[in-house]
């Protein structure tokens, strides 16, 4: 079943567990647009396939929110929010090194490889390269890990995960950009931890939604 943050007759917003696809690939796996179909149905009784619409993804060993839209006119309107920049996507990522300051902001370029499936960060524009910016504080150290809140400026693909991997500091257990040994539930230290984005009926105030971190042990001893 999945973890419902928030919900109405517009949007319903989830926090995705690591390690659950946010929709179906090759592996044929259950994957989160399938089980929130389930519990759509299930709630309401609704005979049928019942209507989600995919807003934005998460990579699958990423925990936290997802904004899925209940009807095609909520979808377009999300999509155009997002696609305008006109929310605030706040992340938290554990590293097992720390960067060079408490706070500051990391400037790339990045470039996709479709066939690798990988992010490139350079420090200079190169042909096909996107410019990718986030924002970046210190919350806390412990135990040689240093958890960081991370504000994107832009959402480029997995940016977060190769900016932080580009200046030294991969994300714990994201073997895919550089961390030495995987996590025991081969999820990776970073989740989608709140969304505050314009709702898609004008008249309604604005959402700010907060997912809770996934209860593993790398998560407890930084928050405990």
């Amino acid at each position: 079943m999945v973890d419902v943050l928030w919900e109405d007759n517009h949007l319903l917003v989830i926090n995705k567990p690591a390690g659950l696809a946010v929709q179906g690939d090759l592996t044929g796996d259950t994957h989160l647009l399938e089980l929130a179909e389930r519990y759509i149905a299930q709630k309401y009784n609704k005979p049928g396939k019942a209507f989600i619409g995919l807003v934005h993804r998460l990579d699958r060993p990423v925990s936290g929110v997802v904004v899925l839209a209940k009807t095609s006119k909520a979808l377009t309107r999300m999509n155009e929010i997002f696609r305008e920049k006109k929310n605030t996507k706040i992340y938290h990522a554990i590293t097992t090194k720390s960067l060079p300051n408490e706070e500051g902001t990391l400037t790339h370029h990045l470039l996709k490889n479709s066939e690798t499936k990988r992010a490139h960060a350079y420090n200079t524009h190169k042909p096909g390269t996107k410019p990718g910016v986030l924002h970046y504080k210190l919350l806390k150290n412990f135990a040689g890990r240093s958890l960081y809140e991370i504000t994107l400026e832009t959402g480029r693909f997995h940016q977060i995960r190769a900016q932080l991997s580009k200046m030294g500091c991969p994300i714990l257990g994201d073997l895919k950009y550089g961390a030495t040994e995987p996590l025991p539930d081969r999820s990776i230290g970073l989740h989608s931890r709140k969304l505050i984005t314009p709702h898609v009926v004008s008249s309604q105030p604005s959402l700010s939604v907060t997912a809770p971190h996934p209860k593993g042990t790398w998560w407890w001893d930084l928050f405990k």
